[in-house]
């Protein structure tokens, strides 16, 4: 990313990622399950930076990424399980769980469908329409579903030391319950989002 081709927008998206990046690393909770967590910020924020020059994304897919960063960054600051602000509002509404873990979820279909969005209206023949939002959605679960498979992995490979990863808080449906949060985000980001989306693209 230059001063030359980058949006005062962008150099705070940059800016922002790499400071709540310092923070999120500085005594996790559990460095294992920060790894874990961090890991798409280390692949996607390179990825940006590397394909800036040829490839610059919209100011709105910018600010989302970030956004969902930030989920990934503090979930892996404290876990998902012990968020404290939802710690919070878990025991000032008498809540059932930390839904910390529901947000991330959520954003899991959010931001990727806005970039499936962008990259296909840009690399490929689909406009908007029917198609799109279909081939988006279920993109979105097919991404989920992957997730939940490497938390299965992770289970499976390091046992109880996989609880915070996993965040299950003792819920049997959670696996489900986080592929329909992942939907719910896909769904509200394109019926939210599209037009928005499309004035930036139409502008670039």
């Amino acid at each position: 990313m230059t001063k030359s081709t980058a949006s005062p927008v962008a150099w705070a998206c940059l800016v922002t990622t790499l400071a709540v990046l310092a923070w999120s690393g500085v005594a996790p909770k559990d460095r294992a399950t920060w790894a874990m967590e961090v890991a798409p910020v280390f692949i996607a924020l390179p990825l940006v930076l590397v394909t800036w020059r040829r490839f610059p994304l919209t100011t709105l897919l910018l600010v989302v990424i970030t956004v969902h960063g930030i989920v990934l960054m503090v979930g892996g600051k404290y876990t998902y399980a012990e968020m404290p602000l939802f710690n919070w509002l878990r025991d000032t509404f008498h809540l059932s769980r930390n839904h910390y873990d529901r947000v991330g979820h959520f954003m899991q279909g959010f931001a990727p469908a806005l970039v499936a969005r962008e990259l296909l209206l840009r690399t490929s023949p689909l406009r908007p329409g029917k198609w799109l939002f279909t081939v988006i959605v279920l993109a979105c679960l097919g991404i989920s579903a992957i997730y939940e498979l490497i938390e299965w992995g992770a289970a499976v490979s390091l046992g109880e030391g996989a609880d915070a990863f996993l965040a299950t808080q003792g819920d049997p449906w959670d696996t489900q319950k986080d592929m329909a949060m992942a939907g719910v985000g896909a769904v509200v980001a394109l019926l939210g989002f599209s037009r928005w989306h499309d004035r930036q693209l139409a502008r670039m």
